[in-house]
């Protein structure tokens, strides 16, 4: 049911829903995936509030509130992290979180977060810990030699939960593609009032946005709600053909194309809004069903079946897949070891 209700979100042609049943039956999809700002900020944006049942509405409307208190809490302490990092000469990309969903979503509570991600140039990686270690978030998690961020966090009082400063030097795992960050960096603009504080431009917004998704294998409905997002608001400005071609250059051309046939394949309106040009034979993730993130599927065998197809075949060169699944088995090896 909540096909229906998403389609017609995003579809001037679709009939938007009249059956008090179809929205009782998507709201448990809705909370599962934590989209209910998004919800509430479409629908509202779209004058729809009202035509919809008072439960579901009053239920979006809490979970939209709740996710609006923590991510005024989360925009001040950027606001400090920003203010440090300029004094001290240290560029910073913020990336997702706030930001984002006040620039693609419409507001600033518009789509949950629960943590702080910034873009970090390497050399700086040791500044800018020390100067996010002053400003209270000194729980580091233990640092994977495969990952690309450090991890630094502070507890909030109950019932909030702690949050987390992700300082990432780059946004792949080494040595399972040819991509670069330096392109990333030198199209950010600064974010005013800032000189320091940087941007990213929209075209690798939605690069960074798909390899995200990618990444998380699009387990969450949420995932496929940026990237359609990103396309609705800003396909015009958008070149897909610099995307691919970007892509096959960084060895992520598989990534992208898997992640886009899988969106397009669920939103197929999407080719009047943007036609995504990739021929018949170039598309793939056939192995993504809804079923197997959310449903009977959930732990069948085709959702290992997705897992394998993800881990091994989504990449452009095997030793690429060999490279990821050594590190994906590292947490496990050091434990083992006890290190």
């Amino acid at each position: 049911m909540i096909w229906k209700l998403l389609q017609a979100v995003y579809d001037p042609n679709a009939p938007f829903p009249v059956d008090p049943g179809i929205f009782e039956a998507a709201l448990a999809d809705i909370e599962y995936f934590h989209i209910s700002p998004q919800l509430y900020q479409l629908l509202k944006q779209q004058g729809k509030l009202e035509s919809l049942p008072v439960t579901f509405r009053n239920r979006l409307k809490s979970k939209y509130d709740e996710a609006l208190a923590l991510n005024v809490y989360i925009q001040y302490e950027n606001e400090r992290i920003f203010k440090a990092f300029e004094a001290a000469g240290i560029s910073v990309i913020p990336i997702k979180g706030v930001l984002f969903a006040n620039k693609y979503f419409g507001h600033i509570g518009a789509r949950s977060t629960s943590d702080i991600d910034l873009l970090i140039q390497p050399a700086d990686m040791s500044r800018a810990e020390a100067i996010v270690r002053s400003l209270g978030f000194t729980n580091a998690e233990p640092q994977i030699r495969s990952h690309f961020h450090r991890s630094l966090s502070k507890p909030l009082p109950a019932p909030l939960p702690s949050l987390t400063v992700e300082l990432h030097w780059d946004l792949l795992m080494a040595g399972t593609s040819a991509f670069g960050i330096g392109d990333f960096w030198r199209d950010a603009l600064p974010l005013e009032p800032y000189s320091r504080v940087m941007e990213l431009s929209e075209y690798h917004t939605f690069y960074m946005i798909c390899l995200h998704g990618w990444k998380h294998g699009l387990n969450s409905l949420k995932y496929l709600i940026d990237i359609v997002q990103l396309i609705h608001v800003k396909g015009d400005d958008l070149p897909f053909d610099t995307l691919l071609r970007d892509a096959a250059s960084h060895r992520t051309y598989k990534r992208i194309c898997s992640t886009l046939s899988i969106v397009y394949r669920q939103f197929p309106f999407l080719e009047r809004r943007k036609p995504l040009p990739l021929p018949a034979s170039r598309r793939s993730g056939e192995w993504w069903s809804y079923d197997s993130i959310r449903g009977t599927e959930k732990r069948s065998f085709k959702r290992y079946v997705r897992l394998l197809q993800f881990q091994w075949f989504d990449f452009d060169k095997p030793w690429h897949g060999i490279a990821a699944s050594v590190h994906y088995l590292e947490p496990s090896l050091r434990n083992r070891k006890g290190v």
